[in-house]
C-alpha cells in the first residue's frame, strides 16, 4: 500500500488554489506541483520564508510565468492558520552569496541577503542610501523570532539571518556568568546581535563593531525588545572622545565602523581610561574565516587574567583536527613573545556548528588564554 502523504498548509493552499485557478492544469501537472511544493517552511513573524529551490521544478516554471497572486494569499492563510499567528509576507530562501555578483573579487562584506526572492508583501524600497536614516529603516519590513528566550529582529531584505547558529548561542549561556560591571565581552563581527545577546544575558557589558547600518539598527531594536540598555556610535558621534561615548552606563556599545579600528580604541580604554580591562570573551563570528582579528583579538585581551576568543572558520571535515594544532602553534608563538607576565593560550576545543557545505564544516575554536 502506498504510503499517505501529509498534508502540509502549503499543499492546502495549492490545493485551493488549483481549484479555483483559470489556468489549464492537467492532472498530471497538478499531481506533479503538489508533490514537488515546499514541505518545510520557517515563521519570522509576520514573514513566512520557504526552503531554497521551492517552485523552480517543472512544471513549476510552466506556471510562474503566469499570474500567481491569488497562490501566494492563499499559502499565507494556510500557514497563519496552521500556526496561530498572522502572517502577511513570503519569501523564499537562497542562502547568502559571499560574492555580490558573478564576479569573485566583490566579496559580500555586508552578508546581504540578496538571492531573497520575495513572493508577497511589501518589504519596502528595493534601494537603501549609503548611509539609512530612521524614515528609511520605518518603510522596510522587520521580522523577529525568538532562540534560547532571546529575541533577534532583522529587516529581511538588507540583513541576514542564520537559524544554525543557535546551537552555538545556546553553548556561549553555558559560560559563567559576569561577576560584576568591570567584565566585558567583545564582538568584532557584531551583526544583528547574534552573539553580542548572549554575553549580554550573561550579564557582560559589551562592545561590538559591525559595518552593515541595517544590521546595526536590527540590533539596536533586539537589544531594546530584550530591555538591554544600548547605544549605537556612528556619524559624526565616532570622533567623539572615548571618555564621552562611555559615558553612560550602556549595557552594550555598537560601533558602526571597520573592525580594524576595535584594538586602539580597547587599549586607549584600557591604558587611558581604566575601561574594559577584564575582556572575559572575544568573538570573531565571520565566514569563511575570522583569522584577520586573530592577533588583535589577543592583543586586546592582555590586561585580563583569563579571557576567552571564540574564532569561527569553515574547515574541511578532514582538516579540523590539523587547523586546530596550526591556530594552537600560532597562539603559542604570539604569547611567547610577549613581555612579562606571560600567558598561555590552549585551543581547548572545537565546536563544530553546522554543515556549511558537503563536507565542510563550520566551527568555532575556543582558545583560553590565561596567565
Amino acid at each position: 500500500m502506498a504510503k499517505k502523504q501529509t498534508r502540509t498548509p502549503v499543499h492546502s493552499a495549492i490545493t485551493k488554489w488549483l481549484e479555483t485557478s483559470h489556468l489549464q492544469i492537467s492532472p498530471a501537472d497538478a499531481h506533479e506541483l503538489l508533490s514537488t511544493a515546499p514541505k518545510r517552511f520557517t515563521i519570522y513573524e509576520p514573514m513566512a520564508l520557504l526552503p531554497a529551490g521551492s517552485f523552480l521544478k517543472h512544471p513549476w516554471t510552466l506556471y510562474l510565468q503566469d499570474d500567481l497572486s491569488k497562490l501566494w494569499p492563499l499559502v499565507l492563510q494556510e500557514l497563519s492558520k496552521a500556526n496561530g499567528v498572522k502572517l502577511t509576507h513570503l519569501a523564499i530562501t537562497e542562502g547568502i552569496p559571499l560574492h555580490e555578483d558573478d564576479d569573485a573579487s566583490s566579496e559580500n562584506v555586508l552578508r546581504s541577503p540578496i538571492g531573497l526572492r520575495m513572493l508577497h508583501g511589501d518589504f519596502g524600497p528595493a534601494t537603501s542610501p549609503a548611509e539609512p536614516a530612521q524614515a528609511d529603516y520605518e518603510k522596510a519590513l522587520w521580522v523577529s523570532t525568538r532562540q534560547n528566550g532571546i529575541i533577534q529582529t532583522w529587516a529581511p531584505r538588507w540583513t541576514m539571518f542564520s537559524r544554525g547558529n543557535v546551537k552555538e548561542k545556546a553553548r556561549l549561556l553555558d559560560f559563567p556568568r559576569a561577576e560584576n560591571s568591570d567584565e566585558w565581552a567583545v564582538d568584532l563581527y557584531a551583526g544583528i546581535g547574534y552573539f553580542v545577546f548572549s554575553y549580554a544575558s550573561l550579564g557582560f557589558r559589551v562592545l561590538g563593531w559591525e559595518l552593515n547600518p541595517w544590521s546595526v539598527e536590527g540590533l539596536r531594536r533586539g537589544a531594546r525588545a530584550n530591555r538591554w540598555s544600548v547605544k549605537i556610535v556612528q556619524g559624526q558621534d565616532l570622533s567623539l572622545p572615548l571618555n564621552a561615548i562611555l559615558s553612560g552606563d550602556e549595557q552594550i556599545i555598537i560601533f558602526l565602523e571597520h573592525n580594524q579600528k576595535a584594538l586602539e580604541r580597547i587599549q586607549h580604554m584600557q591604558q587611558s581610561l581604566g575601561v574594559a580591562k577584564d575582556l572575559r570573551h572575544v568573538n570573531g563570528g565571520f565566514l569563511p574565516t575570522s583569522e584577520p582579528v586573530w592577533k588583535s583579538a589577543l592583543d586586546m585581551t592582555h590586561e585580563a587574567a583569563e579571557t576567552w576568543l571564540h574564532l569561527h572558520e569553515n574547515v574541511g571535515v578532514k582538516d579540523i583536527g590539523a587547523r586546530q594544532e596550526k591556530i594552537q602553534q600560532r597562539y603559542e608563538d604570539w604569547t611567547s613573545s610577549e613581555p612579562s607576565p606571560k600567558r598561555s593560550a590552549r585551543a581547548s576545543h572545537v565546536e563544530q556548528v553546522k554543515t556549511f557545505a558537503p563536507g565542510v564544516w563550520h566551527c568555532v575554536f575556543d582558545i583560553h588564554i590565561t596567565r
